[in-house]
């Protein structure tokens, strides 16, 4: 499931059959980039000025970075596209929030549950029954549900519209490792993103006070029907303390995600002394609470020793904030294509293919038939 072996020269051909066009061909040597910075493609750890990282770290790439000053402390293969499970939500929740009032009220029809996934995690939507936009979030953020991700969707003008602008809302954000197939997360062949890429998604999000207010509920009431109600917790176990997880002081949130296939993915943001930190943590070879122990832990040196360190990279601006546009240069061409190892966690050598404000599906369907067999009857759990 990790294997990031080299692409042989005759993969390398059968892939370009099912390559998504680039919004503009370029040359390769023209087109590479690496957002936030050359050390994000190099194979390793990258810190500098500090020690004392977490020693048992297993995850497959993470990311610690400050939320204001956009600062990455510390990371490990922040550009590999790997599988995002429902931490893809965070920009389902980047490209819809704003657009309807939490108030508003909508009936469910069967249509707008016809086209979910099997095996999604669910919250419990009903059809003929009628939510709040308010409650369809919570159960977005809560339980990760597929149902409302998929009624909201509808509500957006359709699952294939919203995935257009989730993938257009991806580039202004300037998170070129990730190709949308899906607005839930859940497995499809090429859907990917990267560590860098989740924590921009989770630090544009927490700009949105309502962004800030669903990923850091803990518990809620969802319709049942008629007057009834049932209860949902968060999924997010530094936030609820389930499952044997010790809570994380000054935790905002931000979002879980678990497939059979894809592995645990988590994103979390905590405040302490006034500084918040976002940690990136995706498919840790252990168990279930691995994704969280490690956060916490990076978290933990984040606040302490991570306080000292120097920056090895930056969060970049959105485009529509006046974020300045990543654009190649000769220099940072050769060090990311030196730099993108085999195994060690750097990028692909299909990742610096893809131009600074292209679409990033090149090649995505055919590299992750080659990553992962996508298996039959995949599971969501969070």
């Amino acid at each position: 499931m990790r294997d990031s072996s080299p692409l042989t020269r005759r993969a390398a051909l059968g892939l370009t059959a099912v390559a998504v066009p680039l919004a503009a061909a370029t040359p390769a040597a023209a087109a590479a980039t690496v957002v936030g910075g050359a050390r994000l493609a190099r194979a390793g750890i990258q810190v500098s000025g500090v020690t004392g990282l977490p020693g048992k770290l297993t995850a497959s790439a993470w990311l610690v970075a400050d939320c204001d000053s956009g600062e990455v402390l510390a990371s490990n293969a922040a550009h590999r596209r790997l599988a995002p499970a429902s931490t893809l939500k965070m920009l389902f929740a980047d490209t819809v929030l704003k657009k309807f009032d939490r108030t508003e009220r909508y009936t469910v029809t069967e249509a707008d549950l016809a086209d979910i996934p099997a095996g999604s995690s669910l919250v419990g939507v009903k059809p003929g029954i009628t939510y709040t936009v308010e409650q369809l979030w919570q159960g977005v953020f809560l339980r990760s549900g597929n149902d409302a991700v998929h009624v909201l969707a509808h509500m957006n003008g359709g699952v294939a519209r919203t995935v257009a602008e989730m993938q257009a809302k991806a580039e202004d954000l300037q998170a070129l490792d990730t190709h949308v197939v899906s607005p839930d997360g859940f497995d499809h062949k090429g859907q990917l993103s990267s560590a860098y890429d989740l924590t921009l998604f989770a630090r544009h999000g927490l700009k949105n006070a309502d962004f800030r207010a669903y990923c850091h509920t803990r518990t809620a009431n969802f319709p049942a029907g008629g007057k009834k109600t049932f209860q949902i917790q968060n999924t997010d176990r530094l936030l609820t303390g389930a499952w044997g997880v010790k809570t994380y002081d000054g935790l905002i949130g931000v979002k879980n995600g678990f497939t059979s296939n894809a592995g645990n993915t988590f994103t979390g943001a905590a405040t302490r002394g006034g500084r918040t930190l976002l940690v990136t943590v995706m498919h840790p070879k252990s168990g279930y609470n691995a994704v969280y122990e490690e956060t916490a832990a990076l978290l933990d040196w984040g606040f302490t020793k991570g306080s000292s360190a120097r920056a090895v990279g930056t969060l970049v601006e959105p485009l529509s904030e006046g974020g300045a546009k990543v654009t190649p240069s000769h220099g940072t061409v050769q060090a990311a294509a030196g730099a993108a190892g085999a195994g060690s966690g750097g990028p692909s050598a299909w990742r610096l293919l893809e131009g600074a404000g292209g679409t990033v599906a090149v090649l995505a369907g055919g590299v992750w038939a080659l990553r992962r067999r996508v298996k039959r009857g995949s599971r969501a759990a969070d």
